[in-house]
């Protein structure tokens, strides 16, 4: 990251105001559009918002969509029955190269619409209800601490993003699928080339391939011995009972995976560079711990990190703050855009715990809201309160540099982030 990009406590809230600029221009703008701050919405979302909030872009694909930027309307539209999430149809506005293809080859089942989706996620609800993740709590909180001591152990400086952030994440979601944990950067390196913008269907395909050739294994040997995990309970209640084929509970798992372990990962580190970089927020959460449950939302709010995965087809013409988005367009709600929009939420840049009816869509809207969340928080929770209580010292080491974004990948994140204490 460049100097010029560098985050501070005053940039954040000046990139994430409601100046509005000149009108946008009729011509399609090229989608995606890079973010000035990590900590906000890119500008141009409030230009959009304010002259044209359901525009026409052109995707890195070359094929044309809409995108939508004001809250009442993204709502709307991720609620209405008559927008798809099948991968499939033909103008399906993936962002990625080879995400449509490997899309439609593996099918994971937030790229389809009911009574497939619905089949699928009511098999993962009953392990992600409130009651159940809040079980999870003690569980979570050996682990963050088992990883923080042995960060603390090593010495600084570390890599922030690989030693805490994605060690967090994907421990948790392999310990509650009962997947061994001996290698948690192969997780993550499965995730960043299928979730990459730039890889092929080819790259996508063997890295997920990759994935998949593991999870078998894991389902067949608990096929013969099932366990107290959930890769035991989906095969047992659903394989065996010929509810599902091997190939669906693979893409099932692995979308869990993927989509579990990545969104978490990139919250954790870029709350953290956020507490950095405005102390005084760290210090009112050291404070005052009980505020930790709030600063979580407000930071799901503000960060916005799936900003760009609710991706939609028209099925039929529907009709949005007075433009027609026609059937068979490809549709995108930016979440980061509602969930930056001043008519919903007061000075939206600003970092507020105190935050109140905080109703943000950081995880989705409708049918396809995210059916982890509850234990995206608990997650959150735990590894932000940890590290605030135990490392009162924690600070960046080195210079901008070592700060590195990821503008290219399907959740907005770090790839590195240098700390010390």
């Amino acid at each position: 990251m460049t100097t010029s990009e560098t985050p501070t406590a005053s940039t954040a809230p000046e990139l994430s105001g409601t100046e509005t600029g000149a009108a946008p221009s009729s011509a399609p703008r090229d989608f995606p559009i890079q973010r000035g701050c990590p900590f906000a919405a890119p500008a141009e979302y409030d230009t959009l918002r304010t002259h044209e909030p359901v525009a026409r872009v052109t995707l890195p694909t070359k094929r044309e969509a809409w995108v939508v930027t004001r809250y009442d309307d993204v709502r709307e539209l991720l609620s209405d029955p008559r927008v798809s999430a099948d991968i499939r149809r033909p103008n399906f506005p993936a962002l990625g190269e080879g995400e449509q293809e490997a899309g439609a080859k593996f099918r994971p089942f937030i790229r389809t619409d009911a009574p497939e989706h619905t089949k699928y996620r009511r098999m993962l609800l009953p392990v992600f209800t409130v009651r159940r993740v809040r079980e999870m709590r003690p569980a979570v909180q050996a682990r963050v601490d088992e990883i923080l001591d042995g960060v603390l152990a090593d010495g600084g400086p570390v890599e922030f993003v690989s030693a805490y952030a994605n060690a967090v994440s994907t421990s948790v979601i392999c310990e509650l699928l009962g997947i061994p944990r001996e290698n948690l950067e192969f997780f993550r390196d499965v995730t960043r080339i299928s979730g990459s913008r730039h890889s092929t269907a080819d790259q996508v395909s063997e890295a997920l391939g990759g994935l998949f050739r593991l999870l078998a294994g894991l389902v067949a040997e608990r096929r013969e011995e099932p366990r107290e995990d959930l890769i035991s309970k989906l095969v047992t209640d659903h394989l065996v009972t010929g509810n599902v084929t091997v190939e669906q509970l693979l893409s099932t798992l692995g979308i869990t995976i993927n989509a579990g372990r990545e969104t978490t990962t990139s919250m954790i580190a870029l709350s953290t560079l956020l507490l950095l970089e405005q102390p005084e927020l760290m210090e009112e959460l050291r404070g005052d711990p009980s505020l930790m449950p709030a600063a979580v939302d407000e930071l799901l709010r503000v960060l916005s990190v799936a900003d760009s995965i609710p991706l939609r087809v028209a099925a039929e013409d529907i009709d949005l703050s007075g433009r027609t988005i026609p059937a068979d367009d490809g549709v995108i709600a930016l979440l980061a855009g509602a969930n930056h929009d001043p008519e919903q939420f007061a000075d939206p840049g600003r970092v507020d715990f105190h935050r109140t009816d905080n109703h943000h869509v950081a995880f989705g809207y409708g049918v396809h809201q995210c059916v982890g969340q509850h234990l995206a928080r608990l997650e959150l929770e735990v590894a932000l309160e940890t590290l605030v209580r135990r490392v009162p010292t924690l600070r960046l080491a080195g210079g901008p540099d070592d700060v590195v974004v990821k503008h290219d990948s399907a959740t907005f994140g770090l790839e590195a982030l240098r700390v010390t204490w």
